[in-house]
């Protein structure tokens, strides 16, 4: 059975919002990383850009295909992104 965690907020486009304080980090389910299989460039949205809930946000570059990431929350990115990849185990 699958490790779900309770402080995460699910999009039905397999996309997760953590909201920690006045930070939200938005990621993809283990489902979605499964049917990318290997990632091999992950485009970034442009810091300072506002975003709206639904709206495509980043691109997920696997070795099968693009895929668009959609923001789960309407949000104002801010002026420095840390990006950073969780490997799943």
């Amino acid at each position: 059975m699958a490790n779900i965690p309770s402080d995460l907020k699910y999009a039905k486009s397999h996309e997760w919002v953590r909201v920690s304080g006045p930070l939200a980090t938005v990621g993809i389910t283990d489902h979605a990383q499964h049917e990318l299989t290997d990632v091999v460039f992950v485009e970034l949205p442009e810091t300072g850009r506002k975003i709206k809930a639904g709206e495509a946000c980043a691109v997920v570059e696997s070795v099968r295909r693009p895929s668009d990431i959609y923001s789960p929350v309407s949000a104002r990115l801010p002026k420095s992104i840390k990006p950073s990849l969780i490997i799943p185990h």
